[in-house]
């Protein structure tokens, strides 16, 4: 018997600059940006992140309504719907469905910048707006996300980040 799904709101660009909750960080990656972004939208996205597994539920090529469903820690799912979508440089999506009501809306942001021909910055944004099971729940999340942050920088060896709040 599958666990039921709760429906969680939309957001949009400006949500990730007013989220209650936000986690950001960005890299400095000694890697073109091309080669980021192709690990980003791969058929393994974030393999790198411990505890976390992501598939895609939409056929390529990917954009403007593309889905994907994550699983974290083996119980955690997220349906997520990207409300943009620009081709080698960003995308972001906000958490149509989740199977715990942890969050009213919860979304991210992933945005790739070339710095050079070998060297790219990477900004990870995520903004969430918990309920009150999800404020319960903040240390969790804030650890799982800060191991999510430190597995991308290990993964794309970023061992110096340039920004993180």
């Amino acid at each position: 018997m599958a666990l039921p799904m709760f429906s969680l709101k939309p957001v949009d660009e400006t949500y990730f600059d007013h989220a209650p909750v936000r986690f950001v960080h960005t890299w400095s990656i000694s890697r073109p940006a091309e080669s980021v972004w192709a690990e980003l939208v791969s058929d393994d996205p974030l393999h790198w992140c411990r505890g976390l597994k992501i598939r895609w539920t939409s056929r390529r090529p990917f954009g403007v309504g593309t889905t994907r469903r994550a699983v974290a820690l083996g119980a955690m799912a997220n349906d997520a719907y990207f409300f943009a979508w620009e081709e080698g440089r960003r995308h972001s999506f906000y958490f149509s469905r989740a199977r715990f009501p942890l969050f009213v809306s919860a979304g991210e942001d992933y945005l790739v910048e070339p710095d050079g021909p070998d060297h790219c910055r990477f900004t990870w944004r995520i903004g969430i707006t918990p309920t009150a099971m999800g404020r319960a729940g903040a240390p969790l999340s804030k650890r799982l996300f800060r191991s999510y942050f430190r597995d991308t920088g290990r993964y794309f060896d970023a061992a110096h980040p340039a920004h993180t709040r």
